[in-house]
């Protein structure tokens, strides 16, 4: 991002993120793991989007996927995030926060927790930025009621479907697999509305997603093919704008690809 132009819309940038971007840690192969690397590693690899699942435990978070502890708290997250953009100030971070599991022990809401942990890192308006504003910031997307006006409100969030939030947000989620090929066409659907769009709308197009094998879930059926074909398009399209793709077992030559956009 150091190269890019103040002025630039984070919607105009292709952008590499990560879905469950900390999970790391299943109880069955296939089951509940997304990524391979750690979120510091993602940051250092060049993922700037990250999707936050966060359990609230004794009015604190912890990092979740589903009901599986990815055993990380979100003052570990925190500090990550801290210390990548105080070595990296001309980077920012897309961070999207969204409740997980059950809540327990808790004596307040889940935003009066998030404002607590919040600091001037973090950029928490209503509107998306300019590269220029959100340099060494993180800028908040919200998953979850507020009862204050806080981050990219995104609580509209329909399940598992393509949508649109008003003119910020254009989504492609649809991550209940049963046809990995169906699935591709939802993906690259989104990427030919995202190659001709203007840098004012937020295009967030989630490669990530499950079959159904012997009754549970199983995400390894599905990105492994879905990668394969994704390194093969990004390969043919090298000049394409992608918008933000949110992906599963991201690789460091995949977050490349998608960055040389740029």
């Amino acid at each position: 991002m150091a190269k890019q132009p103040d002025a630039t819309s984070l919607a105009a940038l292709s952008i590499p993120g990560t879905h469950d971007s900390a999970a790391m840690f299943e109880p069955q192969a296939g089951l509940a793991k997304t990524q391979d690397l750690t979120i510091a590693e993602q940051l250092a690899a060049g993922v700037r989007f990250l999707d936050l699942r966060c359990r609230h435990v004794s009015d604190g978070f912890l990092l979740y996927h589903g009901a599986i502890d990815q055993n990380q708290t979100f003052e570990e997250l925190l500090a990550t995030l801290d210390a990548f953009l105080v070595a990296h100030p001309t980077e920012t971070v897309i961070a999207s926060i969204k409740e997980e599991a059950t809540p327990s022990g808790n004596t307040r809401p889940f935003d009066a927790t998030l404002a607590g942990y919040l600091t001037d890192r973090w950029l928490t308006g209503p509107t998306l930025p300019t590269l220029g504003d959100a340099r060494g910031k993180v800028v908040l997307l919200r998953r979850f009621s507020s009862s204050t006006s806080l981050g990219i409100d995104a609580t509209a969030w329909p399940d598992n479907t393509t949508f649109s939030i008003a003119s910020t947000l254009r989504v492609q989620d649809a991550y209940v697999v049963t046809d990995n090929a169906a699935k591709w066409s939802a993906i690259t659907a989104l990427l030919a509305e995202a190659r001709t769009a203007t840098g004012t709308t937020l295009f967030l197009d989630f490669t990530s997603g499950y079959q159904t094998m012997a009754a549970l879930p199983n995400i390894t059926v599905v990105a492994d093919d879905i990668n394969a074909r994704l390194d093969a398009y990004l390969a043919e399209n090298p000049d394409d704008h992608l918008g933000v793709l949110v992906m599963d077992h991201v690789t460091e030559a995949r977050v490349r690809a998608i960055a040389a956009r740029n």
